[in-house]
């Protein structure tokens, strides 16, 4: 019989798991590196592949990087919302419903790439200026609970990670 996890135990198995990919490295290097690792796989291998679904039900490589575009804009502007507003409540996104609305699996991956390259630069200056102070600075996530900036900075380098590695094992079960 499978148990449930609570909330708190759900949150902290899903850190751990992000945080897992990153490790010891840099945030801000590995941050700093994703949209030339995108590039590359997209330069890599044909359109037509990326937009294969090699598992039912699961996220086709296209559709893995409009996600990371998606978590481009929302860490964006989670990160302004807690810089400059006291203790502000994020909402959720529902990641699913966001890559089918906009039909990811229909773009040309080169495009989706492009506009992550050109979007990580602006939030990583934004990162990469910020102080110790504006670091501990939080808001509330509404299903995470209290997260800072000093927290959402490795999340977000791990997140990257753990879809740059998604990707490849997408590409290696389409044959």
């Amino acid at each position: 019989m499978a148990t449930v996890q609570n909330p708190q135990e759900a949150t902290a198995a899903y850190r751990k798991k992000v945080l897992g990919f990153l490790g010891n490295q840099d945030p801000l290097k590995v941050l700093g590196t994703t949209g030339d690792m995108l590039a590359g796989i997209v330069w890599d291998h044909a359109g037509k592949r990326l937009q294969t679904r090699p598992i039912a039900g699961k996220w086709t490589p296209c559709e893995v990087i409009g996600h990371l575009c998606d978590c481009e804009w929302v860490y964006g502007y989670r990160t302004r919302l807690i810089l400059c507003e006291e203790n502000p409540v994020m909402q959720v996104m529902d990641q699913d419903q966001w890559v089918v609305g906009q039909r990811y699996n229909e773009r040309d991956p080169r495009e989706l790439v492009e506009q992550f390259r050109a979007l990580r630069p602006h939030n990583l200056r934004l990162w990469q200026s910020l102080t110790p102070q504006d670091l501990a600075r939080a808001g509330q996530h509404s299903e995470r609970g209290p997260e800072s900036l000093g927290q959402l900075l490795p999340m977000l380098a791990g997140h990257d990670l753990l879809h740059l590695d998604q990707l490849k094992r997408l590409l290696m079960a389409i044959l």
